[in-house]
């Protein structure tokens, strides 16, 4: 099955810097990536040598927690076991599942204490559909010790596996908006006892066909008691082809919990799975509220619960 891109949350395919910079292609990715060491470190010097592989004692592994996931951020953590302590600058993940590096999200340099570990935020680039969804990641960062300034290159681990999931999953929402836009477009609250109302809106785009299965409840919010729903999917059955009107689904929505901390610690309770088939093949999308509409939910489940 081909493979499309334009991104069901709206979001551009290709994600161009402010330098203008577009990755075409591993090889590419590399020029961004040392473009990156040699411009935004403030450790690095003009004679630092070419990148190298780790300095002893440091290992690193790249991490997605549950609050880096609606900002599609993720953690390069770097853990120094040697007896110097460790500066970090620039850090740049080269991955061909992305279009560009995945570049640390602040300008700034990372002190890591000798038998220390520190987690260095970077930010997950869009997608590359052409890729395939296993393949492998390596970290390219600027680094100063023991008054040595240099550059490191190796492979990363993703030891929670997140990377693989993430890019099918975002390529099956670009493929799936080439047949549809989907939105959460609104949200009513209700008093306590009775259902809120979210509106799904589904927006044909004239370019394909795809079939909306159902949605699925998340670890906060759930649908009151629908003919045909079960306890974890509220079905929902719409067909969209090329001809089709717009269509608004509201869905009757309730708290699933009422313990305060699951709203106050709050990372994924407002991101819905869509269940969907495209071309014959099931699949699922993620899709998350607004931020202004998450506030509105966590807001109505704290006064439905009564802790508001």
């Amino acid at each position: 099955m081909p493979r499309h891109v334009v991104r069901a949350d709206g979001m551009p395919r290709h994600v161009v810097r402010a330098d203008g910079v577009r990755r075409c292609g591993l090889s590419a990715a590399s020029v961004v990536a040392l473009v990156l060491l040699a411009g935004c470190t403030q450790t690095a010097s003009p004679d630092a040598t070419a990148p190298a592989g780790l300095p002893a004692g440091v290992t690193v592994q790249l991490v997605q927690l549950r609050s880096d996931v609606a900002a599609r951020q993720a953690q390069v953590q770097v853990r120094n076991d040697a007896d110097e302590d460790l500066t970090v600058g620039a850090v740049a993940v080269l991955d061909p599942r992305f279009t560009t590096p995945a570049a640390r999200v602040l300008n700034r340099d990372s002190l890591v204490r000798a038998g220390a570990t520190v987690d260095i935020r970077v930010q997950l680039p869009a997608v590359e559909c052409t890729a395939p969804d296993d393949a492998d990641s390596t970290v390219q960062f600027a680094y100063s010790t023991a008054g040595t300034d240099a550059q490191a290159e190796a492979p990363i681990d993703d030891p929670l596996d997140f990377l693989g999931p993430l890019h099918e999953r975002e390529c099956r929402a670009e493929a799936v908006s080439d047949a549809a836009s989907l939105s959460l477009a609104s949200f009513t609250p209700s008093p306590a006892g009775r259902p809120a109302d979210l509106v799904l809106e589904i927006a044909p785009t004239g370019r394909g066909a795809v079939e909306v299965v159902g949605i699925q409840t998340t670890n906060l919010l759930t649908f009151a008691a629908t003919p045909g729903s079960t306890a974890d999917t509220f079905p929902l059955g719409v067909s969209v082809a090329a001809a089709s009107a717009p269509i608004e689904v509201h869905l009757p929505l309730v708290p699933l919990r009422c313990d305060p901390h699951a709203v106050q610690e709050d990372k994924r309770g407002t991101i819905f799975t869509v269940e969907v088939e495209l071309d014959g093949e099931p699949g699922q999308i993620e899709l998350a509220a607004p931020e202004d509409m998450r506030g509105a939910i966590l807001t109505w489940v704290a006064d439905w619960c009564g802790f508001g």
